[in-house]
């Protein structure tokens, strides 16, 4: 037997975590197989590179960060930029890799990814290839499992910043405006301000009003707490108001990056209130560095169940996490309801509010 994996998308913390749990289990559940990992995500199918991964070149790679495979946000095969006659055009290539992957006796593949990564994945499922899929994501924005790996991590690294920028806000009476990751959805934003003692979380969910954040820090004011933590998602906005783009990848299927919010925040609110006001942008910080201990068992629940899926030749699934079990879902449930995001009765709001948190609305 022979194994394909390929991590595309935005790294996360827990990717090689996933590599190396499905290369330990497949060699020990099926002796003689051999792994291979593509690099660059779908563009290693398309070119055809790839390394063999053995027991030897991924000893250590657990606790490490980032992808020994590296990856790609930017390579559709189903919609791929290419060059005719000198002009760029976009065309289905996707036959290129399929018959890459066949000339080199693959027998499955093992797609590790988001939304994006993962609706490739079932496309070429679809084309005839046996794939497998494991859900990727530091936004936890996948509505078919109960957590994604990353995403711990990433919430992890905001709460400890919090924690390093409270000492200077109280230190200098000062409102200062963290943006954190998360694309559509409020997750990371909620996990972390709350367990990071914000005052005010903003989520793209919950348009915030100015006057109401306004209020929140002056009631803080008079209860004699001259500072304030804000925590505001990336793609966070105004009633009424849209959404920041920090930069368009034109080459990307997924053009938007968002970015800047917090800066703009921080210049709408200090003609507001008597405080200074800083902004602090964590941006890829968040997707940095070691894996925590949760994302690290996560991710190896996950490699293994990969192999389980690719021994009972369960292909076209997504393995899955709910209510602390391990199982899978065909890859077309994965879309089918959209992204999880958060909805404004989440229990974590209600506790939040409870706690005296504003939302800005």
């Amino acid at each position: 037997m022979k194994i394909g994996i390929l991590t595309g998308g935005g790294d996360a913390p827990g990717l090689n975590s996933v590599i190396y749990g499905v290369v330990r289990t497949a060699l020990s559940r099926f002796p003689g197989c051999q792994l291979f990992g593509y690099k660059f995500g779908y563009r290693g199918m398309y070119r055809n590179e790839f390394r063999e991964l053995t027991r030897e070149n991924t000893s250590g790679i657990l606790h490490r960060g980032g992808t020994i495979i590296y990856s790609s946000n930017k390579d559709n095969l189903f919609d791929y930029p290419i060059e005719e006659n000198g002009v760029i055009v976009n065309k289905d290539v996707s036959h290129v890799a399929i018959e890459n992957f066949h000339k080199e006796g693959m027998d499955v593949l093992v797609v590790l990814g988001g939304d994006g990564t993962l609706s490739s994945a079932l496309n070429f499922h679809q084309k005839g290839i046996n794939v497998v899929g494991v859900p990727k994501t530091i936004d936890n924005d996948l509505a078919a499992t109960a957590a994604t790996f990353g995403f711990n991590t990433a919430v992890n690294i905001v709460v400890e910043n919090l924690g390093r920028l409270h000492t200077t806000a109280e230190s200098h009476h000062r409102v200062i405006v963290v943006e954190v990751m998360g694309r559509d959805a409020g997750w990371i934003a909620l996990h972390s301000g709350i367990a990071g003692s914000a005052d005010i979380i903003l989520l793209p969910e919950m348009p915030y009003s100015l006057e109401k954040v306004v209020e929140k820090i002056n009631e803080r004011e008079s209860q004699g707490k001259m500072f304030t933590i804000v925590v505001i998602a990336e793609s966070a906005k105004e009633q009424g108001g849209q959404k920041v783009v920090g930069r368009v990848v034109a080459d990307s299927p997924d053009p938007i990056r968002y970015g800047g919010v917090a800066a703009k925040f921080a210049a709408d609110l200090e003609p507001l209130i008597k405080n200074e006001v800083r902004s602090v942008n964590l941006g890829h910080i968040q997707r940095g560095g070691e894996p925590s201990a949760y994302d690290r068992l996560l991710s190896l629940r996950y490699a293994a169940k990969a192999v389980d899926l690719i021994e009972q030749k369960k292909f076209g699934h997504m393995v899955a996490l709910w209510k602390g079990q391990m199982g899978s879902v065909p890859l077309e449930e994965v879309f089918s309801g959209g992204n999880k995001v958060v909805q404004a009765d989440d229990e974590l709001i209600k506790m939040a509010k409870g706690l005296g948190i504003s939302f800005g609305v």
